[in-house]
């Protein structure tokens, strides 16, 4: 893997992303490579709690950032709360990618009879959920959960049998390859197997032209967007940590990687 550069603007420190991006000083573009979105929670010297809770990508803060903060797996994560999420401007130039991944650490007890959305990509007027991709877990114990990940109009789902929800930092890669239309699916940094075709395999291409804000430990309604407000649409009330998006599927060696790092 090659060596993660940490660039030091001239009036912010921007925490370093890993797996060889770059990053640059807000204001000043966005930095080449495949890690377009990246969070780390690990601010600890902004003006205000969303500030704590910036892009190293660009560099920009939340724009709303209502929830605490607790220990995470490599300095602090944000703790969620009822009927509360952080919602971001955008997902920086996401919005171009077909192939992508998506990349955190996650720390939560069971929450029987919850069904908690773990992030939302808006998108105005988009099908019923207005939200271009959407995880939702439910039916939670120690050892599985039901799990439900919303894309573009196909919901890949099923029980998914690991012990997401056990109390323990646990590291989760969704990698998704536009070509082959197939889901992987990587748990502390190995590929999950007997996975089914309908939790795995896409009906058509992916594009997420439209989409605009970006929003992590909840769904729309949670942050102020426009979208179902039904009452079994809860927040996430457990920890999440090194939010990452890549417009581009992430392999084995990569997804492992970020779990021994504590990326």
């Amino acid at each position: 893997m090659a060596a993660v550069v940490a660039a030091i603007g001239s009036c912010q420190k921007i925490d370093r992303p890993g797996l060889g991006e770059v990053v640059t000083d807000g204001g000043k573009g966005l930095p080449t490579g495949s890690l377009r979105f990246f969070t780390s929670f690990n601010k600890t010297d902004g003006p205000s709690a969303r500030w704590n809770a910036l892009d190293s990508i660009s560099g920009n803060p939340a724009l709303l950032y209502p929830v605490d903060y607790t220990d995470g797996i490599n300095g602090k994560a944000f703790k969620g709360k009822d009927n509360e999420a952080v919602l971001y401007l955008n997902a920086n130039d996401f919005d171009k990618a077909s192939s992508f991944s998506i990349a955190f650490w996650i720390k939560n007890a069971a929450q029987s009879g919850r069904t908690e959305f773990l992030f939302s990509l808006v998108q105005p007027n988009f099908s019923w959920t207005n939200s271009a991709a959407f995880v939702l877990v439910e039916n939670q114990t120690a050892t599985n959960t039901t799990m439900k990940f919303g894309l573009k109009d196909q919901w890949l789902e099923g029980t998914f049998n690991k012990p997401m929800f056990d109390g323990s930092w646990h590291h989760m890669v969704y990698s998704y390859d536009n070509a082959a239309k197939k889901m992987t699916y990587y748990f502390d940094g190995q590929e999950v197997t007997g996975m089914t075709a309908t939790q795995t395999n896409m009906n058509a291409s992916v594009n997420f032209t439209g989409v605009t804000n970006l929003i992590l430990g909840g769904w729309n309604k949670h942050a102020g967007q426009k979208g179902p407000t039904d009452d079994w649409v809860k927040s996430f009330t457990g920890s999440l940590d090194q939010f990452r998006m890549y417009d581009k599927a992430l392999t084995a060696t990569e997804a492992l990687a970020l779990y021994n790092s504590k990326l």
